[in-house]
């Protein structure tokens, strides 16, 4: 490999909310989604660049920002991009607020296929709505998604909006283009848009590839809101740049006017110089190879897992970086897992609860780290449970 994700770089003191949060600095961090890596030469290279400049005005989109975007999702992913579907944003947070505030603007239901990522669950709170969970459905060491339970809740006159996570955060599922049709044929029949965010999407572990929503049917994609960003994938969240992506003109205009209103557009000249630099053979040559590091540290994990923890079963990691632990052997609810394990074994997961409905009794490994570091928090998470008494 070019590149040396087994370096250890320390992020502590330099306001990385992921190591700096704590005040412990004993406990080490697997909660937050960031990566312990550094991005693509590519990408610092842009940003130094732009730095030395020394001017940070209002930037402009240019027209190479829309032509990375559109070839690369041409070349890597197989789909056809038009200019003008493409809405620059600050981040996929504000993103899909912006597009509950558009089909939402007085509150109402929402549907939610779950667990799901968390900030699903506050963005709809702030926006006064109230999250329907259709629960997915775990067969051994995975989940699938309930149809039956999405039929019948997409079926309520009240509503008319649905989120998707696509890869799934926080249960590791790269959807198939068979399930996300079924999904988007579903919502078609009772007239619910679905909103699908897909900042994973560059996180298909080898051998599993990920399908855009937009792509699995042309009336799909005209009832479909799409969020991408290459902050996740690259390391690159503090560089806050992503795009909704929208080829119906009428539901894009309507789009339009929510973003312009929540002053979420035009982004700043770093994460157009970032976005564009990411979207490159460069980019693309750290992205490969970061997938590769990040299957073997969830082998590793996986190894470790079923040798000395097997009462704590994994789902398989098809994509992201994000792995679902089933540790209800312990009896504990997963908040209070959350707080034990930081004070005494020294590493802090994520409770699987922030997840919503489904989430009860499992935690979120962050393994987007070097190898080592991923070693010792498995050693400190063996210990807790041995000492425990769970076998």
């Amino acid at each position: 490999m070019r590149y040396n994700f087994d370096e250890i770089v320390p992020r502590r003191g330099t306001g990385a909310l992921k190591w700096d949060t704590c005040p412990d600095q004993n406990v080490l961090p697997f909660w937050v989604a960031d990566m312990d890596f550094r991005t693509a030469d590519c990408i610092q290279d842009a940003l130094i660049n732009r730095a030395r400049h020394g001017i940070y005005g209002y930037a402009s989109i240019t027209d190479s920002y829309y032509d990375a975007v559109i070839n690369w999702f041409a070349t890597r992913h197989g789909w056809k991009i038009e200019r003008e579907w493409i809405l620059p944003v600050s981040g996929v947070i504000p993103a899909l607020s912006a597009a509950i505030g558009t089909y939402m603007p007085h509150g109402g239901k929402v549907l939610v296929p779950s667990p799901a990522y968390n900030h699903f669950f506050i963005s709809l709170e702030q926006n006064g709505c109230e999250a329907v969970s259709a629960e997915l459905i775990r067969v051994g060491n995975t989940y699938r998604m309930d149809f039956d339970a999405l039929e019948e809740k997409a079926s309520d006159p009240d509503i008319s909006l649905m989120i998707l996570c696509n890869p799934q955060n926080p249960v590791g599922r790269v959807w198939s283009r068979d399930e996300l049709r079924r999904v988007g044929e579903i919502c078609l029949r009772h007239g619910v848009t679905v909103v699908s965010d897909e900042i994973h999407c560059e996180l298909a572990a080898p051998c599993y590839a990920y399908a855009p929503f937009a792509t699995v049917g042309e009336d799909i994609a005209r009832n479909a809101i799409i969020c991408v960003s290459p902050t996740k994938p690259f390391n690159m969240a503090g560089v806050k740049i992503a795009n909704i992506i929208i080829p119906d003109p009428d539901i894009r205009e309507r789009v339009r006017k929510v973003v312009e209103q929540r002053e979420i557009s035009g982004p700043g000249p770093f994460g157009i110089d970032a976005l564009t630099a990411a979207y490159s053979e460069g980019g693309a040559e750290w992205l490969d190879e970061l997938n590769v590091y990040i299957s073997d540290n969830y082998e590793y994990m996986r190894e470790y897992i079923e040798k000395y923890l097997p009462a704590f079963p994994i789902m398989k990691l098809e994509g992201t970086y994000l792995v679902w632990m089933d540790c209800s052997a312990l009896g504990m609810t997963s908040a209070a897992l959350e707080e034990t394990l930081k004070a005494e074994a020294g590493i802090w997961l994520n409770a699987g609860t922030m997840y919503g409905p489904g989430g009860e009794g499992y935690m979120r490994w962050n393994l987007a780290c070097p190898r080592s570091i991923l070693e010792e928090g498995l050693r400190r998470f063996r210990a807790f449970v041995e000492k425990s008494g769970v076998r």
